[in-house]
């Protein structure tokens, strides 16, 4: 049975993930080498489309693909959606998780809350995300993620 411990370390490593990233911005091949390795560790896309809507995205707002993901966290010239400005890139120095609550089964895992984005000047954006994991060969991966600003009438 997946625990909540499990789901908490793989969002550790998912948090320390888009800051490496981000720390790699100005090396774009360590970069993008980088992402790919990230994307396979932690999400499913080996397994098929991934139920991705990213936070900052209006015109293409999912992305199923592999190459859609790469495409929003690190953008470039050979981009997938042109609207991508590279998400992980920022670059964030912290991630930060408060979960609100977990549905944990044998094989797959759900989890829902905010999860915060320091930038360079200490600045923190709030950011509303459901993540839903499977066991694939006993890693959790991530086959749902759900990311947005919080409601602003």
């Amino acid at each position: 049975m997946i625990t909540e411990n499990d789901v908490l370390e793989a969002q550790k490593e998912w948090g320390a993930g888009v800051v490496k990233i981000g720390s790699l911005k100005n090396s774009r091949s360590e970069c993008e080498a980088y992402t790919s390795e990230f994307l396979d560790k932690l999400y499913s896309f080996e397994a098929g489309p991934v139920l991705f809507k990213p936070t900052k995205c209006k015109l293409e707002q999912f992305r199923p693909s592999k190459a859609e993901a790469v495409s929003y966290f690190i953008a470039g010239d050979d981009r997938a959606c042109a609207e991508d400005n590279g998400f992980a890139i920022q670059p964030w120095t912290k991630v930060r998780f408060e979960n609100t609550g977990f549905i944990l089964e044998d094989n797959r895992a759900i989890a829902m809350g905010n999860y915060f984005f320091t930038d360079l000047d200490g600045n923190e954006a709030k950011v509303e995300y459901t993540f839903g994991y499977k066991l694939s060969n006993g890693a959790l991966k991530i086959d749902l993620h759900h990311s947005s600003f919080p409601y602003n009438p």
